[in-house]
């Protein structure tokens, strides 16, 4: 297991200006201001910030800009963005905007050579790659475009040329096991984490405090991404406005509302310290 302080790094998809979330990186429900929960993460103790545009690299956009400037602006933890980023100028753009660092995946699996560029004139240490692992009849494969494009390359070896490229980490999204809660692919993240020199992020499963614990004590990585139980476990501290809502939002009026506003984060640390796992 990792010694060093393990990140919790809430994960914001967005789409048309709003928080939205899938299974499977499909199905995609909207949830509410992206800024709103952000904020809150931020001052909950989350350690770091994840914004990824979910459309942008379908549709050829990148609109994240609005909401990075805002968002910096309240923020005193890193924030990383992501979506729709492939070129130099899209990096610069998200980085004056207030990002600390991009995350990249389907610019880089077309075409490595812009790793390569992108590190060379940012530097290693702002460029995370996502990589977006499918397990189809007990093989792996990675993705692109969101979970859209299935790319056969195998995730470990595709890990390791990342590594040697000069990646400054990775950010491992297992697509079966996202949005449904039931926990990590544990053996994938293993083997991932255990080859790599460089961090290693596990994204994809988390449903309760003990598969985050699991997932920290069974590999070797540096933080976790969580977003559905994150989003639907804070959706109480905010109103539930379904106007000038682009998406599925019928089913927020289906979601218990009570008062109960609680500090996730903060609980879930607490209970990682008592399990003797590094969190700040």
């Amino acid at each position: 297991m990792n010694k060093n302080f393990i990140r919790i790094i809430p994960k914001l998809d967005i789409k048309n200006g709003n928080l939205i979330k899938g299974i499977n990186l499909e199905g995609l429900r909207v949830l509410g201001d992206p800024f709103n929960f952000a904020q809150v993460y931020s001052e909950h103790g989350a350690d770091e910030i994840c914004y990824v545009d979910n459309v942008a690299t379908l549709y050829g956009t990148n609109n994240l800009t609005k909401f990075v400037n805002q968002t910096a602006k309240n923020l005193r933890i890193p924030l990383c963005v992501g979506g729709g980023i492939r070129s130099i100028d899209d990096i610069s753009m998200m980085l004056n905007a207030g990002a600390d660092k991009v995350t990249i995946n389907s610019a880089v699996t077309d075409d490595i050579n812009f790793l390569k560029k992108a590190i060379k004139v940012f530097g290693s240490s702002t460029i995370t790659v996502i990589v977006e692992c499918i397990k189809i009849k007990n093989r792996y494969f990675i993705s692109k475009s969101n979970g859209r494009d299935l790319v056969k390359k195998d995730p470990l070896d595709w890990c390791k040329k990342l590594e040697d490229i000069g990646a400054g980490e990775l950010f491992i999204t297992s697509v079966n096991h996202e949005g449904l809660k039931n926990g990590f692919d544990i053996p994938l993240i293993k083997k991932i984490s255990k080859k790599a020199f460089i961090p290693i992020i596990a994204h994809g499963g988390a449903g309760n405090f003990e598969h985050i614990s699991d997932v920290i004590r069974q590999t070797n990585i540096s933080g976790i991404s969580i977003a559905s139980f994150f989003h639907y476990n804070y959706l109480n501290h905010f109103k539930k406005k379904k106007s000038n809502m682009i998406g599925n939002c019928n089913f927020l009026s289906t979601i218990e509302n009570t008062s109960k506003k609680i500090n996730l984060i903060k609980n879930l640390k607490t209970f990682l310290k008592k399990r003797k796992i590094n969190v700040r």
